[in-house]
């Protein structure tokens, strides 16, 4: 069954934060990404985590990257990649030093990857410590697909990365479109969030539409900063299809908010600045 997703259900897809947490509990996060010319990407990703209520968020960047990471904000906890791109070595030294009480990770927006192989090491080595792991742009390779099938994970491409996951593309009917990407979900052991002007987000049993019709949404970035919510539901919620959808559903109210105050010219930074607002209707607490 196809539902579109309304704020109820999201509320009851966002767990309550206990008033007796400490430092952590309400979500540890790791981000890899970034390249030469793609620096900003994974610190959208990681200030996207961050305002989504995550405690903890470890940004995960090539050597060349890590000034002007650390520089742009002392909330991020950088963790150098001992290689400009994501190699076999480095991806051994990352996953030697990454924390091991990680919730979840998310890796591939606007990161360099040298060798796919090394990729597949990365995902098999978080998924073994039982991470959540959703997976962006140049992670979206469907030699990833075997590692992930039956794992929990999360895919969340646009119609392009769609093709090149999968080798089909989305239809522009939207039932169609809908039964297409749950048939792969299904296929794949995966959760599909493809990204559009309404996302597609599917387990293989469930189907979420999240309607957003935003033009100024086409702006780069606005998916890198999906992608860190994403991560942070994660790290709350283990059923990746309710995560996913919590996590489109906040990133279309956020986009909203800032297309109300800047209409066609936002960027993705804005939606940094709505996220605690689009948040606010899905804060509670529990003293449990």
């Amino acid at each position: 069954m196809i539902k579109n997703i309304q704020a109820a259900t999201v509320k009851t897809f966002i767990p309550p934060r206990k008033t007796t947490s400490r430092k952590g509990e309400n979500g540890t996060v790791l981000v890899v990404g970034g390249s030469y010319m793609y620096h900003g990407a994974p610190i959208l990703a990681s200030m996207a985590a961050l305002r989504a209520g995550s405690d903890l968020v470890y940004t995960c960047v090539p050597k060349i990257n890590v000034v002007s990471t650390r520089a742009h904000s002392p909330n991020l906890i950088v963790i150098p990649l001992v290689d400009a791109k994501l190699t076999r070595g480095a991806a051994r030294k990352l996953v030697g030093i990454i924390p091991k009480e990680l919730d979840s990770a998310t890796i591939g927006m606007g990161l360099g990857i040298q060798d796919r192989e090394a990729l597949r090491m990365l995902i098999r080595d978080l998924l073994d410590r039982a991470v959540m792991v959703s997976l962006d742009a140049s992670a979206l390779v469907p030699e990833v697909l075997h590692d992930i099938k039956d794992k929990n994970v999360t895919v969340t491409p646009h119609a392009g990365e769609f093709r090149r996951l999968f080798g089909e593309d989305p239809p522009s009917e939207m039932r169609k479109r809908a039964e297409l990407v749950r048939r792969h979900a299904r296929e794949n052991g995966v959760t599909v969030l493809l990204k559009g002007p309404t996302d597609v987000i599917s387990d293989g049993e469930r189907t979420f539409l999240n309607v957003k019709n935003l033009a100024s949404m086409t702006v780069g970035g606005t998916g890198d900063v999906l992608s860190g919510i994403v991560a942070s539901m994660l790290s709350k919620n283990r059923k990746p299809v309710e995560a996913a959808s919590a996590a489109a559903y906040v990133n279309g109210r956020a986009g909203a908010m800032a297309q109300r105050k800047h209409g066609f010219h936002i960027v993705a930074t804005d939606l940094l600045e709505f996220l605690p607002d689009a948040m606010k209707p899905f804060d509670r607490t529990s003293g449990k």
